[in-house]
């Protein structure tokens, strides 16, 4: 009976053990990549063990959405992995509650939110960049584009993918690039030419490189990290950085207002600003928030950083309903099923 009542005794001692090492779950809404989590958790979870995460992972667009329809009822603790321009929507819309993680200093002001404390903190930047299958263009015999202009020729006719901004991140920096770059009159005009070379618009930023990967599309507009990746993993394709300058967003942390998980919360905001989760951001990404950390890609130009525009996230945020109804009108009879 003694050595029963021990054994019942070890075994409670155990379980109290284990829910004391997962005392918090968290719940964080992303958009990063899928390839990403995996890593980010468990550095994450090595450093606080006494909090398990609880990924909830869509595109940009189907996240900034679930979040506004959860206005009223919020689900989500954190948000790890973002577009700063949808964070920016958020806090207009008094979503998020502004914190200053510890490493806060140490943080770029371009790559964090204007505010103090900031409502949010860049983790790293992506920007645009063309995924161009160069086995495919030789069998069809078409030539490397250099500038977003390039893709209106009509030698592109049907051989172009990218993203749909209403539900990628990457496809609306895009989209507020070129009207900041070019003027909305000229920008849309772009489009409309544009429009006549696209095979299809997809749901996510990923999946044009990957379509050009495979051959499926010649050309895929997509973003850096996609493109590097996917040649690294040894796919024939070339990675072109327009000439005219590239759209580009912020990766990035903010702490959902009406949270109950306040201080693990902090804990993982803390973590996100901090050294080491630079240095695994820095595995993926070309420039990270926190100077010192970016290293130069030997696929990427030495001044890829030189080669953003100035982004208005301001007018990005504040304009973005309006461009991606004028947008869905004029073009969202390519997009794929959902």
């Amino acid at each position: 009976m003694t050595a029963r009542l021990s054994l019942l005794a070890v075994a409670a001692a155990m379980v109290l053990s284990t829910s004391a090492y997962a005392a918090t779950t968290l719940t964080v809404y992303t958009a990063l990549e899928a390839d990403q989590v995996a890593a980010y958790k468990a550095a994450f979870e090595k450093a606080n063990p006494d909090i398990e995460i609880k990924w909830v992972r869509d595109s940009t667009g189907v996240v900034t959405a679930k979040l506004l329809a959860e206005k009223n009822n919020p689900r989500a603790d954190v948000i790890w992995g973002l577009a700063a321009s949808s964070l920016a929507i958020l806090d207009k819309e008094g979503m998020l509650t502004p914190y200053a993680p510890a490493d806060l200093s140490k943080i770029d002001a371009r790559y964090r939110s204007s505010a103090n404390p900031p409502a949010w903190v860049g983790m790293d930047v992506w920007g645009a960049a063309i995924c161009f299958n160069t086995v495919e263009a030789q069998k069809q015999n078409l030539p490397k584009p250099t500038s977003w202009a390039d893709l209106t020729k009509p030698v592109y006719a049907g051989k172009i993918v990218m993203p749909n901004p209403a539900s990628s991140g990457t496809g609306y920096l895009d989209v507020s690039a070129w009207l900041q770059m070019m003027g909305e009159q000229k920008g849309w005009a772009y489009m409309d030419a544009l429009h006549q070379n696209i095979g299809q618009y997809t749901h996510s930023g990923s999946k044009p490189c990957k379509m050009a990967a495979s051959g499926e599309f010649p050309i895929g507009i997509a973003f850096e990290y996609r493109a590097v990746k996917t040649k690294k993993d040894g796919a024939p394709i070339d990675i072109v950085l327009p000439s005219e300058g590239l759209g580009w967003d912020v990766e990035a942390t903010a702490i959902m207002k009406g949270t109950k998980n306040v201080e693990a919360a902090k804990k993982l905001a803390d973590f996100s600003a901090s050294p080491a989760a630079m240095a695994l951001y820095e595995k993926n990404f070309a420039v990270v928030a926190s100077p010192g950390f970016s290293k130069p890609d030997a696929l990427l130009p030495a001044d890829y950083e030189k080669r953003l525009i100035k982004n208005d996230f301001a007018w990005a945020s504040a304009n973005r309903d309006r461009i991606l109804v004028e947008w869905s009108k004029r073009y969202d009879g390519k997009s794929e099923k959902k």
